[in-house]
């Protein structure tokens, strides 16, 4: 390039925005990298592992040549996301912070950044696909159907693809290994992170438990008999079957059937009565919903797609679901599915696909089900 484009990569420490600054670099781009650090509350503890982290990306920077800048969006993170995140769970509802922070602090605050540093681009190193079709910008599925991304970034708009590189969203997650190794990258084995965005792997009851305070109460079984006692109805998610402290009492009152020792599943949360409510069977009615209302509706193209025949993800590790759209007044929106779906979660986020388009989102209602 003659006049090469400025890209501002953010590297993680991991191996995915590694590659990515490595392949802007091979394509003749002028790369500077940008580590962020979103979280102080405890960053000395084992669990947080940004220091480990900056130093992972600074050797990445190090390998392939470029600089290396360390910003704090921790304010940011802490007011726009994380603020939200305590907020919907104290409201009993399942939310998911990756979601936010992508829209708050990796595509606006870094964004922001980015820019103010003379950046024509930013990128990053999820697995998603921008395409400019008529003037306009779509997102699509990573090539990779195992790390596909893109329903974490489905709240971005046409503002912000239009500024955004995926390098790494054409590639199997084999072949970025494999390059990374190449180019001997010193975090080419580093294991992917699982943990919330930015504060990293911990138990999380443990760590919930530091800001939201603890309300127990009974947990009952669909003919309301109480089996046990909950610790707070923001610490469980619905479809939940781990962690629930009832093991013990299957054989009491067991029904004819056998169905004795089916595992018991979080099937509600009621917050007027603080009732934990859980049933037996990974297919009980209960856990089942043909439909779903949702609200806070973003759509990528910045308005609905048309009413009829897509396909939706109510969770991340999904297959797409063909399912009816209905758009409502305001940002609201309806899915009406072929086959009812598993443990439908308010909080979560409702993702609507037409092939390997993601056309946007929203966060499912509490009133998810009550669709007509």
């Amino acid at each position: 390039m003659a006049n090469k484009q400025r890209v501002v990569v953010g590297l993680s420490g991991g191996v995915d925005s590694a590659v990515s600054a490595h392949l802007l670099k091979q394509q003749g781009y002028e790369v500077i990298g940008i580590f962020m650090k979103n979280w102080e509350d405890d960053d000395h503890s084992e669990f947080c592992s940004s220091n480990v982290d900056f130093v992972d990306a600074a050797s990445v920077a190090d390998v392939i040549g470029i600089e290396i800048e360390h910003v704090n969006f921790a304010a940011e993170y802490k007011d726009r996301v994380f603020a939200e995140f305590l907020r919907e769970y104290a409201a009993g509802r399942t939310p998911n912070p990756d979601i936010l922070c992508n829209a708050e602090i990796k595509f606006k605050a870094f964004l922001d950044h980015a820019m103010r540093l003379g950046a024509e681009k930013i990128a990053t190193g999820h697995y998603a696909r921008v395409r400019e079709r008529h003037g306009a910008f779509e997102l699509l599925k990573g090539l990779d159907p195992l790390k596909d991304q893109s329903y974490f970034l489905h709240r971005l708009n046409q503002a912000q693809l239009s500024k955004t590189l995926f390098p790494v969203g054409e590639l199997p997650k084999t072949e970025v290994r494999r390059i990374a190794a190449e180019i001997g990258l010193p975090n080419a084995k580093k294991k992917d992170s699982t943990g919330i965005c930015f504060i990293g792997e911990r138990p999380f009851r443990d760590f919930l438990n530091r800001y939201i305070a603890k309300e127990p109460g009974p947990i009952k079984d669909e003919k309301g008999r109480v089996l046990g006692r909950h610790v707070g109805l923001s610490f469980y998610t619905l479809g939940q079957r781990q962690g629930l402290g009832i093991g013990g009492v299957r054989d009491r009152g067991a029904q004819k059937g056998g169905n004795e020792h089916a595992p018991w599943f979080v099937a509600r949360k009621d917050m007027e009565t603080n009732t934990l409510w859980v049933v037996q069977g990974h297919d009980h009615p209960w856990l089942l919903s043909p439909a779903l209302r949702a609200q806070d509706a973003s759509w990528v193209a910045g308005h609905p797609p048309a009413a009829g025949a897509l396909a939706a993800k109510t969770r991340y590790r999904q297959a797409d679901a063909p399912c009816q759209l209905a758009t409502e007044g305001g940002a609201g929106f309806s899915l009406r599915f072929t086959d009812a779906q598993w443990a439908v979660t308010p909080g979560q986020s409702a993702v609507v696909y037409d092939g390997e388009m993601c056309l946007g989102g929203g966060v499912i209602d509490t009133d998810a089900f009550n669709v007509p």
